[in-house]
């Protein structure tokens, strides 16, 4: 069967190495770390303790990792950890959060980049995180019998109706392959029970991203970009973050934050965009709005600009932090699923969000039930939810306590998914 995906990924890659070429010749994507992509050739020195791998595929889910990896060493700390990524800022942020430890680029799934990787790397167990399951590199693990835990595991709804489709497939070639899936709800795990995994390799462990979301605002990554948006905690602005946005809810965005700050002349706003790819796009976006804005890439000095664009990576967390309401992207278009509201709400930051949140249907539910939150279903509405909170301050600093408290009692998962691997390398 390996073969089989391995010509299908051939002949993938050569049918969109046009489009491939163009994206990486503009963007820089796909062009780094090749030799670890394509042949597995990562660079992992030899030891003689035991291994464990982590893997996240990107930004989101490195961060995902930290309390994890943390909580592994604290209980394991003579294990060596390895930690991957497979984009190029998935890499930079790993090897951020991780400097003492071992960053590898994730291979391509062919068939020997896998078994190569698995071969230099030698894991007693590869921990993935969230729902990055690859048919050939889990055939190699099992080949070799390198258990395979899934952590912070979930099967969105869209997801698991096409998984249905080709249950006896997935049953055949993904999931007799992974030894342990923690998930985040209940919800999720019956969704794998219905795909075919047996109950003793579900664990109901709740999400880790409560976990890390520490909601500390006073640290120097916070105070350095306070000094730079020349924000003091007794001024009168008020500041709107809108964090891993996509297209078009920048055009959005700058629509409502325009008509807002006519009613509103001391309300900023951060915008952050998802991937770093659209930064150019987006300060293009800005120039054309006739918004004052400012690049914090290029902020040497305080700035009073209306608008900053964070088109830097690793400050998502530090923005929040001097956040007095904030907008989750990815959850207009009904495209991606959303991205993480947890964060926000961790900083006491009342979340305003659309309505297409799958990714985080039950952190999403629990804090709009719980009045944390509020789910929005156009652009004019969040305009009219976003001038109830800046003209409201009792009532944003109530949802913020209220998001908080919320994420406080949600916390606990990590234990739990240390445990289960726990289990699974005993």
């Amino acid at each position: 069967m390996r073969f089989l995906f391995d010509l299908f990924y051939l002949l993938a890659g050569v049918a969109l190495s046009p489009w491939l070429l163009w994206r990486g010749v503009r963007t820089g994507r796909y062009r780094q770390h090749l030799a670890a992509k394509l042949f597995g050739r990562v660079d992992v020195p030899p030891t003689s303790a035991s291994t464990v791998w982590f893997h996240g595929v990107s930004v989101g889910e490195i961060h995902l990792l930290v309390t994890l990896v943390a909580a592994f060493r604290k209980r394991h700390p003579d294990w060596r950890v390895v930690v991957s990524s497979t984009t190029d800022t998935g890499l930079a942020e790993a090897r951020a959060k991780f400097p003492d430890l071992v960053v590898i680029a994730y291979p391509f799934d062919f068939s020997w980049a896998c078994g190569e990787a698995l071969v230099r790397v030698k894991p007693a167990v590869v921990v993935l995180a969230e729902s990055e399951l690859w048919p050939n590199f889990l055939a190699a693990a099992g080949e070799r019998t390198i258990p395979v835990v899934v952590a912070n595991a979930r099967i969105s709804p869209r997801t698991f109706t096409r998984m249905m489709r080709v249950k006896s497939l997935l049953k055949r070639v993904l999931f007799r392959h992974v030894t342990a899936f923690a998930v985040q709800t209940e919800e999720y795990a019956g969704r794998l029970r219905q795909l075919g995994v047996g109950e003793s390799r579900v664990v109901v462990t709740g999400s880790v991203k409560y976990d890390g979301a520490t909601g500390e605002r006073d640290t120097p990554k916070g105070r350095e970009l306070q000094r730079l948006v020349s924000r003091e905690p007794t001024a009168s602005e008020i500041v709107l973050v809108a964090g891993s946005t996509h297209a078009p809810e920048e055009a959005i965005l700058l629509g409502v934050f325009a008509k807002l700050r006519a009613t509103f002349p001391q309300l900023r706003l951060i915008l952050v965009p998802r991937h770093p790819d659209r930064f150019t796009e987006v300060a293009e976006l800005l120039q054309k709005s006739g918004l004052p804005f400012a690049r914090r890439s290029q902020l040497t000095e305080p700035t009073d600009a209306p608008v900053v664009l964070l088109d830097t990576v690793g400050e998502l967390g530090a923005a929040w932090g001097l956040a007095d309401l904030g907008y989750t992207g990815g959850s207009l278009d009904g495209k991606r699923g959303g991205q993480s509201m947890i964060e926000p709400a961790g900083y006491g930051v009342p979340v305003v969000f659309g309505p297409h949140v799958w990714n985080f249907r039950d952190a999403a539910r629990m804090l709009v039930a719980a009045g944390g939150a509020i789910m929005v279903k156009s652009a004019e509405e969040l305009e009219a939810g976003l001038a109830g909170l800046i003209g409201d301050p009792a009532r944003r600093r109530q949802m913020g306590e209220t998001a908080r408290r919320l994420v406080n009692e949600q916390q606990g998962a990590t234990e739990r998914t240390v445990g289960v691997i726990a289990e699974v390398v005993d």
